[in-house]
């Protein structure tokens, strides 16, 4: 039986620690240091999402993403899911005119296969796959990426072609000066910002978005050091470009997107130094702000 003071005590509310501020000037020192050391152009925007902290290097600068861009062809695929034009259920074939090489594993099932738009979507951003962001393409089309950026106020993002089908782009000289999309570390981190507080599409949407982020496979850049913190996140690269953006849920949120082109070292292993510069990079946010979050 619990005595009065023991009542008092298990009906206390617990109390909720007040949400840390980093060392900024360090981080920034830090963040920097590792950019300025890098072989390559190094851009990033960190945003703490409950304090309002805000720190950015070429925040403005136009940066290919590679396969980042398939988060912006999320938002418009549920914008037209949201609206009736599709359903998650609806369901696409894997033809053999639309596979194609790279990440991903729809390009090895048998020609005629077919899986849900849910599924495709699943496999674009948990595993990247390439073939499963053409079909979704076919179905969302480019210019509509283009208009959902847009109108969430984020109009240097844009989607150019389908993966690997350069010919087929819709803006061909940012196509062979960007590659599959475009975006700058301000606008992508918004975007992320706004999926974190349910503001991309609908609540709903952005939970099923953010779900799948959380579940993606890649944790080579910012994740390397990860230590248990949960991190929608995705990732991108082609041999001179390393990309991710990420929501890492510390004390309070902190988004972060750092891009990086004209890698000198364009090797794919591990420890290749564009490798090596986000992961230290994503080691140094995680550190910045404490995990706790609430304590009796």
């Amino acid at each position: 039986m619990l005595s009065a003071q023991g009542v008092r005590a298990a009906a206390a509310p617990a109390r909720i620690a007040p949400v840390a501020r980093a060392d900024t000037a360090a981080l920034r020192r830090t963040l920097d240091s590792l950019s300025n050391a890098h072989h390559g152009v190094v851009g990033y925007t960190v945003a703490n999402l409950e304090t309002g902290e805000h720190l950015s290097r070429n925040g403005d600068e136009p940066f290919p993403t590679a396969s980042l861009i398939k988060v912006p062809i999320a938002v418009a695929l549920m914008d037209q899911v949201a609206t009736g034009q599709l359903s998650l259920d609806d369901r696409v074939t894997v033809l053999r005119i639309e596979k194609v090489p790279g990440a991903g594993v729809l390009q090895f099932l048998h020609d005629g296969a077919e899986i849900t738009i849910r599924d495709a979507a699943w496999l674009m951003l948990t595993l990247s796959d390439n073939t499963a962001t053409n079909l979704l393409l076919s179905r969302v089309e480019m210019r509509r990426v283009w208009d959902a950026m847009e109108n969430r106020g984020l109009p240097r993002t844009k989607v150019h072609s389908k993966v690997f089908l350069r010919l087929a782009s819709v803006a061909m000289d940012s196509s062979v000066k960007y590659g599959l999309g475009v975006s700058t570390p301000n606008e992508m981190a918004r975007l992320f910002t706004l999926l974190a507080d349910g503001k991309a599409v609908t609540p709903a949407a952005d939970s099923v978005i953010m779900d799948m982020l959380e579940h993606n496979e890649d944790a080579q850049l910012l994740q390397r050091f990860n230590d248990g913190v949960r991190a929608p996140h995705k990732t991108g690269a082609t041999d001179a470009v390393r990309t991710e953006c990420t929501v890492f849920h510390l004390q309070s949120r902190v988004v972060t997107c750092v891009f990086t082109r004209e890698n000198q070292d364009q090797r794919w292993v591990l420890d290749s130094e564009p490798q090596r510069t986000m992961a230290e990079m994503g080691r140094a946010v995680m550190a910045a702000w404490p995990k706790a979050v609430a304590t009796r």
